[in-house]
């Protein structure tokens, strides 16, 4: 994992979990997170995505409870708009925890501890779990009745840990079943979980997002 600051900007959505290795889409037009992209693009261009938690509503422009477990992105992409808002897209670098925030500016920033990230089982393609994956998936689809994409899995990564990390980016699961995804520290163990949420879905008639992922930007 290449060397990560302590302090990064932090930014809380309700709905949106980064993985690593997977690209994130989004549209920036609060002032406070205007400031945020600023300074990541004059530095590192590291955010920090973190999920909101609780009754985040009612105390959203101050400093709602967001959950310790986050995901830092790389700026990979940006477009400013004329009007001061942007595009951008985020590309997953690694998980971390929060361990205080830091105050001092509009936007939060938080040190954190970073995780090991199991890279050589991302690459690592494991045929029988590929396999379990493709068949969950592809039932799914048919449910909705829908066939798979004749290309799909090629355009997918062979690798399982980046395979489960893009499946679980587009797929229509809860931030809750994200989270707990990304809460596994090794490949294997986020592939056995994500193929027990993929067979209660299966088991509660759930349904397959788009395999081209929301492709709308966010806030």
């Amino acid at each position: 994992m290449p060397q990560l600051p302590d302090e990064i900007p932090i930014f809380p959505l309700p709905n949106v979990v980064l993985f690593p290795h997977t690209d994130l889409p989004l549209h920036i037009f609060e002032p406070r997170y205007r400031e945020m992209v600023t300074d990541a693009m004059a530095g590192d261009r590291l955010i920090g995505m973190v999920l909101l938690r609780g009754d985040w509503r009612r105390d959203y422009h101050a400093t709602p409870d967001v959950f310790a477990l986050g995901c830092v992105g790389r700026i990979e992409t940006f477009d400013e708009l004329d009007d001061g808002r942007s595009n951008l897209v985020l590309r997953g670098v690694a998980r971390f925890d929060i361990t205080g925030e830091i105050a001092g500016r509009t936007y939060r920033r938080a040190r954190v501890a970073w995780r090991e990230e199991d890279e050589l089982g991302m690459a690592e393609e494991i045929g029988d779990l590929n396999a379990r994956l493709r068949a969950a998936v592809e039932r799914l689809l048919a449910r909705r009745e829908r066939e798979a994409p004749a290309d799909l899995w090629s355009r997918l990564p062979r690798g399982t840990g980046l395979l489960v990390n893009t499946l679980a980016s587009v797929l229509d699961l809860s931030p809750i079943e994200k989270l707990a995804l990304l809460e596994c520290d090794d490949v294997r163990s986020r592939t056995g979980r994500f193929l027990e949420v993929l067979e209660f879905r299966l088991a509660a008639s759930g349904t397959l997002a788009d395999a081209a992922g929301d492709d709308e930007p966010r806030h």
